[in-house]
């Protein structure tokens, strides 16, 4: 059975309102909190990838890298062309000490641990 639309946009009402409360916490210094509201915005929408770089993000200031990384890698799976490209997840492998895979044409994007494959 398909996804009821009204259900799917109420959803994403609900996550945008989690998000934004997050955004504000953040801004008032309160990251631990923003986690949480992050947290919630990604359980009403998985695939709301806005809320995952925040969570990511606000992860990494409280120095909780390996969480940091683990959300990193749900933005990628879920997108992708866009996980090279944030700001969040390129410091976040940074100070995790990670580094991008070098690609071959038409593989996915990946990185690795330091250790052999």
């Amino acid at each position: 059975m398909p996804d009821d639309p009204a259900s799917s946009a109420t959803a994403r009402q609900l996550a945008e309102g989690h998000y934004y409360a997050a955004l504000d916490l953040v801004l008032e210094g309160h990251h631990e909190q923003a986690v949480e509201e992050y947290r919630k915005a990604v359980a009403a929408d998985p695939k709301f990838t806005d809320a995952l770089h925040g969570l990511s993000r606000a992860l990494q200031d409280l120095n909780r890298f390996d969480e940091a990384i683990v959300v990193a890698q749900r933005i990628s799976e879920i997108d992708p062309t866009t996980f090279w490209r944030t700001p969040a997840s390129r410091s976040c492998i940074r100070k995790k000490e990670w580094s991008p895979k070098p690609r071959r044409k038409g593989t996915r994007l990946g990185c690795w641990d330091g250790s052999s494959s």
